[in-house]
Protein backbone atom coordinates (compact mmCIF):
# COMPACT_ATOMS: atom_id res chain seq x y z
CA UNK A 1 0.00 0.00 0.00
CA UNK A 2 1.36 3.71 -0.92
CA UNK A 3 -0.42 6.81 0.55
CA UNK A 4 0.81 9.72 -1.11
CA UNK A 5 0.96 13.04 1.22
CA UNK A 6 1.97 15.52 -2.02
CA UNK A 7 -0.22 16.81 -4.93
CA UNK A 8 2.72 16.50 -6.94
CA UNK A 9 3.37 13.26 -6.49
CA UNK A 10 -0.06 12.25 -6.60
CA UNK A 11 -0.30 14.11 -10.27
CA UNK A 12 3.21 12.90 -10.67
CA UNK A 13 1.59 9.26 -10.55
CA UNK A 14 -1.87 9.24 -10.61
CA UNK A 15 -2.78 11.95 -13.32
CA UNK A 16 0.41 12.08 -15.57
CA UNK A 17 0.24 7.99 -15.78
CA UNK A 18 -3.12 7.51 -15.40
CA UNK A 19 -2.60 4.64 -17.88
CA UNK A 20 -1.24 2.38 -15.43
CA UNK A 21 -2.56 3.60 -12.11
CA UNK A 22 -6.71 3.87 -12.69
CA UNK A 23 -7.35 0.15 -11.61
CA UNK A 24 -9.47 -0.28 -8.28
CA UNK A 25 -8.74 -2.35 -6.20
CA UNK A 26 -10.60 -5.99 -6.29
CA UNK A 27 -13.80 -6.32 -3.97
CA UNK A 28 -15.33 -9.57 -3.81
CA UNK A 29 -18.33 -9.27 -2.63
CA UNK A 30 -18.80 -5.33 -2.64
CA UNK A 31 -18.25 -4.74 -6.33
CA UNK A 32 -17.91 -8.41 -8.24
CA UNK A 33 -21.43 -9.99 -6.34
CA UNK A 34 -23.40 -7.19 -4.95
CA UNK A 35 -23.34 -5.22 -7.44
CA UNK A 36 -21.85 -7.22 -10.70
CA UNK A 37 -18.89 -4.42 -11.41
CA UNK A 38 -21.58 -2.15 -12.32
CA UNK A 39 -20.61 0.75 -9.46
CA UNK A 40 -18.74 2.75 -11.42
CA UNK A 41 -16.88 4.37 -8.40
CA UNK A 42 -15.86 0.80 -7.90
CA UNK A 43 -15.53 -0.61 -11.60
CA UNK A 44 -12.05 -2.23 -12.46
CA UNK A 45 -10.34 -0.33 -14.99
CA UNK A 46 -11.77 -1.59 -18.60
CA UNK A 47 -14.23 -1.85 -21.34
CA UNK A 48 -17.23 -1.57 -19.23
CA UNK A 49 -15.50 1.29 -16.93
CA UNK A 50 -14.80 2.94 -19.97
CA UNK A 51 -18.18 2.87 -21.60
CA UNK A 52 -20.12 3.81 -18.43
CA UNK A 53 -17.10 6.69 -17.27
CA UNK A 54 -17.68 8.01 -21.15
CA UNK A 55 -21.49 8.01 -20.79
CA UNK A 56 -21.59 9.83 -17.74
CA UNK A 57 -18.76 12.43 -18.67
CA UNK A 58 -20.88 13.23 -21.88
CA UNK A 59 -24.03 13.96 -19.69
CA UNK A 60 -22.30 16.43 -17.09
CA UNK A 61 -20.25 18.05 -18.59
CA UNK A 62 -19.82 21.81 -17.30
CA UNK A 63 -22.05 22.93 -20.23
CA UNK A 64 -24.24 20.52 -19.93
CA UNK A 65 -25.15 20.56 -16.60
CA UNK A 66 -26.14 24.45 -16.96
CA UNK A 67 -29.53 22.39 -18.11
CA UNK A 68 -30.39 21.76 -14.51
CA UNK A 69 -29.33 24.81 -12.72
CA UNK A 70 -33.31 25.50 -12.58
CA UNK A 71 -33.64 22.39 -10.10
CA UNK A 72 -30.57 23.74 -7.95
CA UNK A 73 -31.80 27.40 -7.67
CA UNK A 74 -35.48 25.54 -6.49
CA UNK A 75 -33.58 23.55 -3.93
CA UNK A 76 -31.21 26.46 -2.95
CA UNK A 77 -34.53 28.72 -2.57
CA UNK A 78 -36.09 25.59 -0.46
CA UNK A 79 -33.01 25.32 1.45
CA UNK A 80 -33.03 28.65 2.64
CA UNK A 81 -36.53 28.72 3.83
CA UNK A 82 -36.55 25.65 5.68
CA UNK A 83 -33.23 26.71 7.47
CA UNK A 84 -35.12 30.47 8.68
CA UNK A 85 -38.27 28.27 9.94
CA UNK A 86 -36.92 25.48 11.53
CA UNK A 87 -33.11 26.59 11.75
CA UNK A 88 -32.39 23.10 14.23
CA UNK A 89 -33.66 20.76 11.56
CA UNK A 90 -29.91 21.61 9.85
CA UNK A 91 -28.62 18.32 8.93
CA UNK A 92 -32.24 17.16 7.64
CA UNK A 93 -32.66 20.32 5.25
CA UNK A 94 -29.21 19.74 3.87
CA UNK A 95 -30.30 16.00 3.42
CA UNK A 96 -33.59 16.97 1.57
CA UNK A 97 -31.63 19.35 -0.57
CA UNK A 98 -28.76 17.61 -1.89
CA UNK A 99 -31.02 14.11 -1.84
CA UNK A 100 -33.88 16.01 -3.71
CA UNK A 101 -31.70 17.55 -6.24
CA UNK A 102 -29.89 14.72 -7.45
CA UNK A 103 -32.73 12.74 -7.82
CA UNK A 104 -34.46 15.33 -10.14
CA UNK A 105 -31.24 15.42 -12.38
CA UNK A 106 -31.13 11.70 -12.69
CA UNK A 107 -34.74 10.83 -12.77
CA UNK A 108 -36.92 14.58 -13.98
CA UNK A 109 -38.96 13.02 -10.25
CA UNK A 110 -40.45 16.53 -8.28
CA UNK A 111 -39.09 17.96 -5.43
CA UNK A 112 -39.46 15.85 -2.63
CA UNK A 113 -40.15 17.68 0.92
CA UNK A 114 -39.17 14.92 2.92
CA UNK A 115 -36.33 12.38 3.90
CA UNK A 116 -39.53 9.58 4.13
CA UNK A 117 -39.73 9.53 0.62
CA UNK A 118 -39.75 5.87 -0.48
CA UNK A 119 -37.40 6.08 -2.95
CA UNK A 120 -34.49 8.05 -0.72
CA UNK A 121 -35.17 5.44 1.68
CA UNK A 122 -35.16 2.41 -0.71
CA UNK A 123 -31.61 3.92 -2.26
CA UNK A 124 -30.33 5.07 1.26
CA UNK A 125 -30.59 1.92 2.38
CA UNK A 126 -28.76 0.47 -0.49
CA UNK A 127 -26.16 2.86 -0.31
CA UNK A 128 -25.59 1.64 3.95
CA UNK A 129 -25.18 -1.71 2.50
CA UNK A 130 -22.87 -0.97 0.40
CA UNK A 131 -21.01 0.39 2.70
CA UNK A 132 -21.49 -2.60 5.11
CA UNK A 133 -19.99 -5.16 2.46
CA UNK A 134 -17.11 -2.67 1.07
CA UNK A 135 -15.90 -2.54 4.90
CA UNK A 136 -12.03 -3.00 5.48
CA UNK A 137 -11.39 -6.62 7.13
CA UNK A 138 -15.43 -7.30 8.04
CA UNK A 139 -15.74 -10.00 5.45
CA UNK A 140 -13.04 -13.01 5.21
CA UNK A 141 -13.64 -13.32 1.40
CA UNK A 142 -11.87 -10.07 0.75
CA UNK A 143 -8.53 -11.92 2.53
CA UNK A 144 -9.13 -15.54 0.89
CA UNK A 145 -10.71 -15.10 -2.34
CA UNK A 146 -11.53 -19.02 -2.85
CA UNK A 147 -14.54 -18.61 -0.88
CA UNK A 148 -16.38 -16.87 -3.56
CA UNK A 149 -16.37 -20.68 -4.76
CA UNK A 150 -18.28 -21.76 -1.77
CA UNK A 151 -22.08 -22.50 -2.93
CA UNK A 152 -24.50 -19.51 -1.90
CA UNK A 153 -26.36 -22.25 0.39
CA UNK A 154 -23.54 -22.47 2.85
CA UNK A 155 -22.80 -18.95 2.71
CA UNK A 156 -25.01 -16.07 4.17
CA UNK A 157 -22.95 -13.34 3.35
CA UNK A 158 -22.65 -14.48 -0.55
CA UNK A 159 -26.76 -15.22 -0.34
CA UNK A 160 -27.44 -12.25 1.00
CA UNK A 161 -25.07 -10.62 -1.93
CA UNK A 162 -26.70 -12.22 -4.61
CA UNK A 163 -30.49 -11.59 -3.10
CA UNK A 164 -29.88 -7.25 -2.92
CA UNK A 165 -27.88 -6.52 -5.75
CA UNK A 166 -31.31 -8.27 -7.83
CA UNK A 167 -33.36 -6.53 -5.40
CA UNK A 168 -31.70 -3.04 -6.03
CA UNK A 169 -31.31 -3.69 -10.08
CA UNK A 170 -34.86 -3.82 -9.84
CA UNK A 171 -35.26 -0.48 -7.92
CA UNK A 172 -32.70 1.42 -10.44
CA UNK A 173 -34.16 -0.32 -13.34
CA UNK A 174 -37.77 0.68 -12.29
CA UNK A 175 -36.21 4.73 -11.96
CA UNK A 176 -35.21 4.73 -15.36
CA UNK A 177 -38.22 2.53 -16.74
CA UNK A 178 -40.11 5.49 -15.53
CA UNK A 179 -37.83 8.41 -17.66
CA UNK A 180 -38.46 5.71 -20.38
CA UNK A 181 -42.25 5.98 -20.14
CA UNK A 182 -42.22 9.25 -20.19
CA UNK A 183 -40.01 9.96 -23.72
CA UNK A 184 -42.43 6.95 -25.16
CA UNK A 185 -45.13 9.52 -24.34
CA UNK A 186 -43.34 12.44 -25.99
CA UNK A 187 -42.55 14.14 -22.25
CA UNK A 188 -38.99 15.19 -22.56
CA UNK A 189 -37.15 16.88 -19.73
CA UNK A 190 -33.66 17.24 -18.81
CA UNK A 191 -32.28 14.25 -17.01
CA UNK A 192 -29.34 11.91 -16.98
CA UNK A 193 -31.85 8.55 -16.93
CA UNK A 194 -33.17 10.26 -20.41
CA UNK A 195 -29.48 11.06 -22.09
CA UNK A 196 -28.38 7.92 -21.14
CA UNK A 197 -31.56 6.37 -22.84
CA UNK A 198 -31.10 8.46 -25.89
CA UNK A 199 -27.64 7.80 -26.61
CA UNK A 200 -28.53 3.89 -25.59
CA UNK A 201 -26.55 2.89 -29.52
CA UNK A 202 -23.42 5.12 -29.20
CA UNK A 203 -22.77 4.30 -25.25
CA UNK A 204 -22.95 0.84 -25.64
CA UNK A 205 -24.75 -0.06 -22.22
CA UNK A 206 -27.68 -2.28 -21.29
CA UNK A 207 -30.41 -1.21 -19.85
CA UNK A 208 -29.10 -2.65 -16.43
CA UNK A 209 -25.76 -0.73 -16.57
CA UNK A 210 -27.35 2.66 -17.34
CA UNK A 211 -29.76 1.98 -14.51
CA UNK A 212 -26.62 1.48 -12.43
CA UNK A 213 -24.80 4.22 -13.58
CA UNK A 214 -27.72 6.35 -12.39
CA UNK A 215 -27.88 4.68 -8.97
CA UNK A 216 -24.37 5.49 -8.81
CA UNK A 217 -24.35 8.98 -9.16
CA UNK A 218 -26.83 9.46 -6.66
CA UNK A 219 -24.80 7.28 -4.09
CA UNK A 220 -21.49 9.52 -4.82
CA UNK A 221 -23.44 12.79 -5.06
CA UNK A 222 -26.41 12.93 -2.27
CA UNK A 223 -24.16 12.57 0.57
CA UNK A 224 -21.49 14.15 -0.52
CA UNK A 225 -22.99 17.19 -0.65
CA UNK A 226 -24.98 17.20 2.08
CA UNK A 227 -21.49 16.52 4.12
CA UNK A 228 -20.01 19.71 2.61
CA UNK A 229 -23.12 21.93 3.66
CA UNK A 230 -22.45 20.17 7.04
CA UNK A 231 -18.77 21.79 6.87
CA UNK A 232 -19.34 24.83 5.58
CA UNK A 233 -21.89 25.88 7.92
CA UNK A 234 -19.69 24.93 11.20
CA UNK A 235 -17.03 27.23 8.97
CA UNK A 236 -19.41 29.91 8.54
CA UNK A 237 -20.13 29.80 12.40
CA UNK A 238 -16.52 29.00 13.33
CA UNK A 239 -15.05 31.78 11.29
CA UNK A 240 -17.30 34.83 11.14
CA UNK A 241 -14.96 37.26 9.12
CA UNK A 242 -16.01 35.08 6.00
CA UNK A 243 -19.63 35.43 6.54
CA UNK A 244 -19.66 39.57 6.51
CA UNK A 245 -17.07 39.53 3.33
CA UNK A 246 -19.55 37.06 1.51
CA UNK A 247 -22.47 38.96 2.32
CA UNK A 248 -21.01 42.35 1.46
CA UNK A 249 -20.27 40.70 -1.78
CA UNK A 250 -24.09 39.59 -2.15
CA UNK A 251 -25.32 43.16 -1.42
CA UNK A 252 -22.97 44.81 -3.88
CA UNK A 253 -23.95 42.52 -6.68
CA UNK A 254 -27.28 41.20 -5.99
CA UNK A 255 -28.83 43.76 -3.40
CA UNK A 256 -31.91 42.73 -0.98
CA UNK A 257 -34.33 42.96 -3.63
CA UNK A 258 -34.20 39.70 -5.29
CA UNK A 259 -32.32 36.47 -4.93
CA UNK A 260 -28.71 35.67 -6.41
CA UNK A 261 -29.33 33.14 -9.40
CA UNK A 262 -26.83 31.51 -11.30
CA UNK A 263 -26.50 34.63 -13.66
CA UNK A 264 -24.43 36.20 -10.64
CA UNK A 265 -22.10 33.33 -10.31
CA UNK A 266 -19.36 35.43 -12.68
CA UNK A 267 -19.22 38.13 -10.37
CA UNK A 268 -19.38 36.66 -7.20
CA UNK A 269 -16.11 35.12 -6.92
CA UNK A 270 -15.27 35.40 -2.79
CA UNK A 271 -18.62 32.99 -3.05
CA UNK A 272 -17.30 30.45 -5.39
CA UNK A 273 -13.68 30.63 -3.44
CA UNK A 274 -15.83 29.81 -0.64
CA UNK A 275 -16.93 27.13 -2.31
CA UNK A 276 -13.31 25.53 -2.83
CA UNK A 277 -12.29 26.57 0.87
CA UNK A 278 -15.30 24.56 2.16
CA UNK A 279 -13.74 21.55 -0.69
CA UNK A 280 -10.31 21.93 0.40
CA UNK A 281 -10.32 23.10 4.62
CA UNK A 282 -12.36 19.65 5.19
CA UNK A 283 -12.68 16.97 2.48
CA UNK A 284 -15.68 14.65 3.40
CA UNK A 285 -13.57 11.66 1.63
CA UNK A 286 -10.68 12.30 3.75
CA UNK A 287 -8.33 9.63 2.24
CA UNK A 288 -9.77 9.41 -1.20
CA UNK A 289 -10.85 6.32 -2.98
CA UNK A 290 -7.63 3.62 -3.34
CA UNK A 291 -5.92 3.70 -7.36
CA UNK A 292 -4.58 -0.31 -8.34
CA UNK A 293 -1.03 0.01 -10.41
CA UNK A 294 -1.78 -2.70 -13.35
CA UNK A 295 2.23 -2.78 -13.86
CA UNK A 296 5.61 -2.50 -12.02
CA UNK A 297 6.38 1.46 -12.10
CA UNK A 298 9.44 3.39 -10.58
CA UNK A 299 9.51 7.04 -9.04
CA UNK A 300 12.34 8.11 -8.24
CA UNK A 301 14.24 5.59 -7.46
CA UNK A 302 11.36 3.78 -5.60
CA UNK A 303 10.13 0.38 -6.85
CA UNK A 304 6.29 0.40 -6.68
CA UNK A 305 5.04 -3.17 -7.69
CA UNK A 306 2.45 -4.17 -9.69
CA UNK A 307 -0.62 -4.49 -7.46
CA UNK A 308 -0.15 -1.79 -5.08
CA UNK A 309 -2.91 0.08 -3.64
CA UNK A 310 -2.09 3.66 -3.90
CA UNK A 311 -4.30 6.19 -1.71
CA UNK A 312 -3.81 10.04 -2.50
CA UNK A 313 -4.35 11.29 0.95
CA UNK A 314 -6.57 14.07 -0.03
CA UNK A 315 -6.47 16.12 3.47
CA UNK A 316 -3.09 16.14 3.70
CA UNK A 317 -2.99 17.40 -0.07
CA UNK A 318 -5.04 19.73 1.03
CA UNK A 319 -3.57 21.20 3.63
CA UNK A 320 0.21 21.23 2.92
CA UNK A 321 1.54 24.56 3.82
CA UNK A 322 4.14 24.70 0.92
CA UNK A 323 1.12 24.80 -1.48
CA UNK A 324 -1.64 26.72 0.96
CA UNK A 325 0.49 28.64 2.94
CA UNK A 326 0.98 28.57 7.06
CA UNK A 327 -2.72 29.30 7.61
CA UNK A 328 -3.60 26.25 5.77
CA UNK A 329 -5.61 24.26 8.84
CA UNK A 330 -7.67 27.79 8.98
CA UNK A 331 -10.97 28.56 6.55
CA UNK A 332 -9.78 31.28 4.35
CA UNK A 333 -11.72 31.59 0.84
CA UNK A 334 -9.58 34.22 0.27
CA UNK A 335 -6.40 32.17 -0.83
CA UNK A 336 -8.49 31.23 -3.72
CA UNK A 337 -8.51 34.93 -4.97
CA UNK A 338 -5.23 36.96 -6.47
CA UNK A 339 -4.77 40.38 -5.93
CA UNK A 340 -7.20 41.65 -7.93
CA UNK A 341 -10.11 39.94 -5.84
CA UNK A 342 -11.04 37.57 -8.96
CA UNK A 343 -10.70 33.73 -8.49
CA UNK A 344 -7.12 32.37 -8.93
CA UNK A 345 -6.27 29.66 -11.27
CA UNK A 346 -5.22 27.22 -7.68
CA UNK A 347 -2.22 24.98 -7.53
CA UNK A 348 -1.38 23.61 -11.26
CA UNK A 349 -2.28 19.91 -9.82
CA UNK A 350 -6.08 20.54 -8.86
CA UNK A 351 -7.16 21.35 -12.30
CA UNK A 352 -8.32 24.61 -11.80
CA UNK A 353 -10.51 23.27 -8.29
CA UNK A 354 -8.10 24.74 -5.85
CA UNK A 355 -8.39 21.10 -4.20
CA UNK A 356 -7.90 17.62 -4.91
CA UNK A 357 -10.88 16.64 -3.27
CA UNK A 358 -12.48 15.28 -6.45
CA UNK A 359 -9.90 12.94 -6.58
CA UNK A 360 -7.05 12.23 -9.44
CA UNK A 361 -6.58 11.25 -13.15
CA UNK A 362 -9.56 9.20 -15.22
CA UNK A 363 -10.78 8.44 -11.87
CA UNK A 364 -11.83 12.09 -10.57
CA UNK A 365 -15.09 12.60 -10.10
CA UNK A 366 -17.74 12.37 -12.90
CA UNK A 367 -20.29 14.87 -11.22
CA UNK A 368 -17.68 17.30 -9.66
CA UNK A 369 -19.54 20.38 -12.09
CA UNK A 370 -22.86 19.60 -10.46
CA UNK A 371 -21.68 19.58 -7.06
CA UNK A 372 -19.73 22.91 -7.54
CA UNK A 373 -22.81 24.30 -8.94
CA UNK A 374 -24.73 23.27 -6.31
CA UNK A 375 -23.17 24.10 -3.08
CA UNK A 376 -22.45 27.50 -5.17
CA UNK A 377 -26.28 28.33 -5.15
CA UNK A 378 -26.92 26.95 -1.55
CA UNK A 379 -24.22 28.44 -0.10
CA UNK A 380 -25.63 32.18 -1.83
CA UNK A 381 -29.40 31.82 -1.17
CA UNK A 382 -28.42 31.26 2.56
CA UNK A 383 -25.89 33.44 3.25
CA UNK A 384 -28.09 36.24 1.23
CA UNK A 385 -30.72 35.45 3.29
CA UNK A 386 -30.00 34.24 6.96
CA UNK A 387 -26.96 35.22 9.30
CA UNK A 388 -25.48 32.21 10.92
CA UNK A 389 -23.59 32.65 14.46
CA UNK A 390 -22.67 30.50 16.97
CA UNK A 391 -25.24 28.99 19.89
CA UNK A 392 -24.79 30.61 23.42
CA UNK A 393 -25.20 28.93 26.19
CA UNK A 394 -27.78 29.91 29.54
CA UNK A 395 -24.99 32.64 30.63
CA UNK A 396 -24.57 33.73 27.56
CA UNK A 397 -21.27 32.44 26.74
CA UNK A 398 -20.52 31.36 23.38
CA UNK A 399 -20.49 27.43 23.32
CA UNK A 400 -17.50 26.03 21.64
CA UNK A 401 -16.82 23.98 18.25
CA UNK A 402 -14.73 21.18 17.47
CA UNK A 403 -13.35 21.79 14.21
CA UNK A 404 -11.06 18.61 13.81
CA UNK A 405 -13.50 15.52 14.91
CA UNK A 406 -15.76 13.75 12.79
CA UNK A 407 -18.20 10.54 12.26
CA UNK A 408 -18.31 8.77 9.41
CA UNK A 409 -22.15 8.19 7.84
CA UNK A 410 -21.93 5.67 5.27
CA UNK A 411 -18.84 6.09 2.87
CA UNK A 412 -18.07 9.99 3.51
CA UNK A 413 -17.23 11.91 6.83
CA UNK A 414 -19.29 14.69 8.42
CA UNK A 415 -18.32 17.26 11.45
CA UNK A 416 -19.79 16.32 15.14
CA UNK A 417 -23.29 17.74 15.70
CA UNK A 418 -23.05 21.55 16.60
CA UNK A 419 -25.28 24.06 17.68
CA UNK A 420 -25.95 27.65 15.45
CA UNK A 421 -28.50 30.93 15.81
CA UNK A 422 -30.08 31.32 12.56
CA UNK A 423 -31.55 34.85 11.77
CA UNK A 424 -32.72 36.82 9.03
CA UNK A 425 -30.67 38.94 7.44
CA UNK A 426 -33.57 41.43 6.88
CA UNK A 427 -36.89 41.59 7.49
CA UNK A 428 -38.58 40.92 3.91
CA UNK A 429 -35.78 37.79 3.77
CA UNK A 430 -38.44 35.32 4.36
CA UNK A 431 -41.26 37.32 2.44
CA UNK A 432 -38.90 37.14 -0.49
CA UNK A 433 -38.04 33.18 -0.59
CA UNK A 434 -41.92 32.70 0.01
CA UNK A 435 -42.84 34.45 -3.07
CA UNK A 436 -39.90 32.79 -5.22
CA UNK A 437 -41.14 29.31 -4.12
CA UNK A 438 -44.59 30.55 -4.95
CA UNK A 439 -43.79 31.39 -8.62
CA UNK A 440 -41.45 28.11 -8.97
CA UNK A 441 -44.30 26.00 -7.96
CA UNK A 442 -46.34 27.13 -10.29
Amino acid sequence: MLIINSQKIAADLLDRRANIYSDRPRLILGSEIYTRGTFLAFTRYGDLWRRMRRAAHECLTKTAVQTFHDVQFKEGVILASDILAHPDDRNEHFRRASASMIMSILYDLPTIRSLDDINLKNIDEHIDRLADVTSPGKYLVELLPWMKNLPSWMAKWKREGEFWYGKDSEMFERLVRGVHDDLDKGIERSSLSASLIKDERRNGLTERERAWLAGTMYAAGSETTASALQWWALAIVAYPETQKRAQEELDAVVGRGRLPTFSDLPHLPYVCAMVKETLRWRPNLPLGLPHRLTQDDWYEGMFIPKGTICFGNVLQCNNDPEVYGADCRHFNPARHLDAEGALAPGPAETKKEGHVMYGFGRRICVGRHVANDSIFIDIAIVLWAANLEPAKDASGNTIPLDLDSFVDVGLVSRPLPFRWTVKPRFPEAAAILAGQLELLDH
